[in-house]
Parts: structure tokens; sequence; C-alpha cells
């Protein structure tokens, strides 16, 4: 497996895989999170070297994470984490850990102070995650309370708390 940033041609690809990955039989025909990253890449919060995908030995995209621009309090820059996809038939695998891994050091890299996620507290707390709350930043909606973390990077400052804000996309949810 590969991990690379996401090429031109990689696009639909990454949408099929966003498709699959968060397929069920209550969002048939196709779950929200497909067009949902095509309503990113059409946000300025779009961040293209932070759109990662995963591939496999022949070069098949089989997973796909982005972080896109977010603010702290309106002026602090911070990044959100997803939509994180991983094919079906390629689960269990480590490619999610390997995108959310990757994501987090390039972050740091560009000396991001934080990186938030909407999910699930057990799966992203190995990965540093913590309920934002705990550093005085609240979510864009108050119903997403108890599945919104931060992982703060070296560049964290206890000053970047308040409000975060999510490109207009993800506030559809």
């Amino acid at each position: 497996m590969l991990i690379r940033r996401e090429i031109p041609a990689d696009v639909d690809a990454v949408r099929a895989v966003t498709a699959a990955a968060f397929a069920t039989e209550e969002n048939a025909p196709e779950p929200f999170e497909a067009p949902l990253l095509d309503a990113l890449r059409a946000d300025p919060g779009w961040i293209p070297g932070l759109s990662l995908v995963a591939t496999d030995a022949v070069g098949d995209v089989i997973g796909h994470v982005v972080c896109t621009r977010g603010l702290v309090a309106a002026t602090v820059p911070a990044l959100g984490l997803g939509p994180l996809s991983v094919h079906p038939d390629h689960r269990g695998r480590g490619a999610g850990t390997a995108l959310v891994h990757t994501a987090l050091g390039a972050a740091d890299a560009r000396a991001e102070p934080l990186v938030a996620a909407l999910g699930d507290p057990d799966w992203y707390g190995r990965f540093g995650f913590t309920t934002a709350t705990e550093y005085a930043i609240t979510p864009p909606d108050p119903a997403w309370t108890a599945a919104f973390q931060v992982r703060p990077l070296s560049a964290y400052t206890p000053s970047c708390a308040g409000p975060f804000t999510c490109p207009r996309p993800l506030m559809s949810l």
C-alpha cells in the first residue's frame, strides 16, 4: 500500500471509493458523502495537498482522506479531517489508519495547530483525538458535541479556543 497525494486522474476513483465506503441500504442509490466530496472540491476550503489516497500494489485507489480549511474563533486557521473512506474490500488492513497518520503528519509539517474530526471517539482516540470541549473548542453544530474531536499538533497553543467553523458543504451534515 502507498499513501500519496491525490492527482486529477484519481478524482473518479476517489468518488467511487467514497460511495462504496458509505453505502447502505438506507442511503441508496448514493450516500451523501460522495456529493459532499464534490462540493468540498469546489469550496475555497479545499486544500489539494491534503487530499490523500491509499493505493494497492497495482496502483488502484482503495482509500481516501482529505483535510479542509477550518477556523477556530473565526481567525485561527485549523483543519477538519474527512470524509475518510476505505473501500469495503480493503477494510481491516490498515489503510484507514495509514491515511489518518499521513494526514496528521502532513498537517503538522504545514505548522497547522490542530485537526478536528467528527466521528467515533474510540476509533479517532487511537490517533490522539480527544473531545474538542476539552480544548475549549465548540463544534459548528451543538448536536455534534459528543463526536466532535480535535488533535492538537506541534503548533497548537492554548489560545486556539472558541467556535470551530468548517467549510460550508460540511454544514449540510
